[in-house]
């Protein structure tokens, strides 16, 4: 996932039982094709070069289970570590938050909601019969990624959708070439436990 053309697009599938998506790129190419296996006590996601699912590229596996505090690793078709994403524990309950940290084992990046009331007033409207099924219409969190001196890297956007199936990453500053896999593959983990918001 080197070189990418911004914005990238997630579209998550939905007449499929896995947790998957597809991300492309600003011409419309195909950067990976993202697959959770389902019944696992543990995350266990997949990243494809495509659909056709022949060849994994990259694997994210969970270190626990049923955690608010679970880290999540990042490894290469080779198996090399590459990184992982870390929950920020129960402060994520009001404002999703998580830390980007590489191969190093050192915090590189910070993954956050940029406003909690967006989850709030979804959470409330969510509960009224009818009105509750357009929340996705009206109600799209923005999560944005930063470095250690706060400077704004890219931010990811739910786009307005039934189903809450398509989110838009768009480039705001300078991104680190050596860094493009880790942080994609930072906010397609997060956006897999967050897509239900909004």
């Amino acid at each position: 996932m080197q070189n990418l053309q911004f914005p990238i697009k997630f579209q998550f599938k939905i007449g499929t039982l896995a947790n998957d998506f597809t991300a492309t790129d600003a011409r419309g190419n195909m950067v990976a094709y993202v697959k959770q296996k389902m019944f696992k006590f543990k995350e266990d996601i997949s990243v494809f070069s495509d659909e056709t699912q022949t060849k994994i590229n990259y694997k994210i596996k969970a270190d626990r289970w049923l955690d608010f505090s679970a880290a999540y690793s990042f490894t290469d078709a080779e198996d090399n570590n590459i990184g992982k994403i870390v929950r920020k524990g129960w402060r994520s309950l009001w404002k999703a938050e998580y830390e980007l940290i590489d191969q190093h084992e050192k915090a590189q990046y910070t993954i956050r909601e940029e406003n909690a009331w967006v989850k709030v007033a979804d959470g409330i409207f969510g509960e009224i019969p009818v009105l509750g099924m357009l929340t996705g219409y009206v109600f799209n969190p923005s999560y944005i990624l930063t470095d250690k001196l706060d400077n704004i890297i890219v931010r990811l956007i739910k786009q307005p959708s039934l189903f809450g199936r398509n989110f838009e990453i768009e480039k705001v500053g300078n991104m680190d070439s050596d860094d493009d896999d880790r942080i994609m593959l930072g906010l397609m983990m997060m956006i897999l436990l967050e897509r239900r918001k909004g």
